[in-house]
């Protein structure tokens, strides 16, 4: 029993976290009739519609095979490592930067497996990172790309016109330091390969049912939609949310247990204690005063310690500055393996793939994230002057 607590809270540590933490804040304010109004249920609604849809498309193999499309053109190493890196970054804004990592990452080490064994332990590695660090920045271009996100997106009241205007300078940067490590990178593959059938014998029985994977397409595309416009506040997320609802359970009730239901009770739990903690007047007054007027360096420092969704759901509650806490909770997102949650994503699967060289992973991981992290920090000091 002991030996289970112990596996669920280090596989769930930001769950257990803000659940302990909501906790402790309610023996200062005992609970009510106001806890209700803590909770964003807008956000866990739409949060849970698209995680659905992801789950969704993902079990289909769309991802893959629009993956294995794009492969099928490549002719050289330049464009193959670019190819699995910019996959990551584009696909993000729309899957979610985790979707992007648990879909792409497999895939790539189907692909370097047809390079040999001497190519794909050099590129393994780095290519890897460099998809990670992909998806965080290709993810906070968009409201859907990342949660944090949805929530400060819901939170600042921004158009969708806006949100784009605010990340667009440090997305544009992202892709050109990224195409040029790519193209860098892609120097040392060989001249010669075959990438045909790298989805093998998964692709095949895809295809098989053919009919079924096309319902499927169709439905879960009009439900994506559906969920967009829920994000663009033209139709009621409480509509929403009862349409996908009802359309899985009649139509793929397996996707409804695929949902990351312990990402919708961390937030849930950092909801009552933000809610809390803004009813004490002390530590209020405490945590605005450290806040303002540092919102981007606060969440790119707090990231660092809880990660960037804990660390947006928190600062939230304690400053009006929701595009800096956007910025912030963004680029903090780059640094440690803990900065972004999606990255422990892409750590497990090289662990599972190549145990032996996790602390290589990690300490080029963090080189790597630290060196973007600093670049895109300067470009946002040189907007701010």
């Amino acid at each position: 029993m002991t030996e289970k607590i112990t596996a669920f809270i280090k596989k769930e540590t930001v769950l257990c976290v803000s659940l302990v933490l909501a906790a402790i804040s309610s023996f200062w304010v005992a609970p009510d009739r106001e806890y209700l109004g803590y909770i964003d249920f807008r956000t866990l609604a739409i949060l849970f519609c698209l995680m659905c849809v992801m789950a969704g498309l993902q079990q289909i193999g769309v991802f893959g095979q629009i993956a294995q499309k794009l492969l099928e053109h490549v002719r050289s190493g330049q464009s193959l490592i670019l190819t699995l890196v910019l996959l990551c970054f584009f696909s993000s804004m729309l899957i979610t930067n985790d979707v992007a990592l648990i879909t792409f990452v497999p895939f790539t080490f189907t692909v370097l497996d047809l390079l040999g064994e001497t190519h794909k332990k050099r590129l393994l590695l780095p290519v890897v990172v460099m998809q990670t660090i992909a998806a965080n920045l290709g993810s906070m271009l968009t409201p859907i790309g990342n949660p944090q996100n949805l929530y400060l997106y819901g939170k600042a009241g921004l158009s969708v016109r806006a949100f784009l205007g605010l990340m667009m300078p440090y997305t544009i940067l992202s892709l050109v330091l990224l195409m040029g490590w790519s193209i860098l990178q892609g120097r040392t593959c060989p001249k010669d390969f075959k990438l045909k059938n790298a989805l093998g014998q998964e692709q095949a029985e895809q295809e098989k049912d053919a009919n079924t994977t096309l319902y499927s397409l169709i439905m879960y595309l009009i439900l994506f939609i559906l969920c967009l416009l829920a994000v663009g506040h033209i139709l009621p997320w409480q509509a929403i949310f009862c349409v996908v609802l009802l359309v899985l359970a009649a139509a793929d009730r397996q996707v409804l247990a695929k949902v990351d239901y312990s990402l919708l009770l961390t937030f849930a739990g950092f909801f009552i204690f933000i809610g809390n903690v803004g009813r004490i007047p002390l530590f209020c007054d405490f945590l605005q005063n450290v806040i303002t007027g540092r919102e981007v360096y606060t969440a790119i420092i707090a990231s660092q310690v809880i990660s960037n969704v804990p660390a947006a759901l928190l600062l939230s509650g304690f400053t009006e500055d929701f595009a800096g806490l956007i910025i912030g909770t963004n680029l903090g997102g780059l640094g440690t393996l803990i900065a972004s949650m999606a990255s422990l994503i892409s750590y497990k699967y090289v662990a599972k793939e190549d145990g032996g060289r996790k602390g290589a992973y990690i300490l080029l991981f963090t080189v790597a994230n630290v060196c973007f992290l600093v670049a895109l920090i300067a470009l946002n000091m040189w907007i701010a002057s």
